[in-house]
């Protein structure tokens, strides 16, 4: 397994670039809840023993997610976080969703970055030279910082949103399409805050009509 590294920040660096953010999602896959993106810029220099910890946020656990997540607040020159709600998802999809949310992390940035490094995607609607890199989050650090920040942020709502929806086990899977959330869904029907165009969703509440 790749450990993630500052190569793509340093060669951008060696370019004059100085605030480069990395920007990751979390919940694009889920079938309830927001789509959520964190936005990171680290310091040319750093140096901290929890760097060694940091991964793509899919193989840490919520405990080790918790703890980087401090460290990467405190550390970090600036996070953003971009939220973009299920009813948008629905009505625009949630690629356009996922970049919207990616633009939002990145309107919060104070500094603003002078260039960006994205998971997988690229943003045409943001000025600034970019780039996409399949499987950042386990490559590029500052991508994977992201990946922590847009995690944890999602669960502390998918959380939240348990308690205005109970039933659903949201605390537990967060949205994803668990056995127990499928099992939950079919049961009791789809919440207000399930995203109505993705399966099985769809198909239960046309069954319901």
């Amino acid at each position: 397994m790749p450990v993630p590294s500052l190569a793509e920040e340093t060669e951008l660096r060696a370019k004059g670039y100085k605030l480069i953010a990395g920007i990751d999602e979390a919940g694009r896959g889920a079938l309830a809840g927001p789509v959520v993106a964190a936005a990171v810029i680290l310091p040319s220099q750093i140096e901290a023993p929890w760097l060694n910890l940091v991964k793509d946020s899919k193989q840490l656990s919520p405990a080790r997610r918790q703890l980087l997540f401090g460290y990467i607040g405190e550390t970090a020159i600036s996070v953003g976080i971009g939220i973009v709600p299920h009813k948008v998802i629905d009505d625009q999809g949630i690629v356009k969703a996922t970049r919207l949310a990616m633009k939002l992390a990145i309107d919060h940035l104070a500094p603003s970055p002078e260039s960006l490094l994205i998971d997988y995607m690229r943003l045409p609607e943001v000025p600034l030279p970019q780039k996409g890199i399949i499987n950042g989050d386990e490559l590029c650090l500052s991508i994977a910082c992201a990946s922590i920040m847009a995690k944890v942020s999602r669960d502390r709502l998918m959380i939240e949103l348990d308690r205005v929806y109970p039933g659903y086990g949201l605390a537990n899977h967060k949205g994803y399409g668990t056995k127990e959330h499928l099992s939950c869904l079919y049961r009791l029907g789809p919440s207000p805050i399930h995203r109505q165009s993705f399966q099985p969703v769809k198909d239960i509440i046309h069954q319901e009509k």
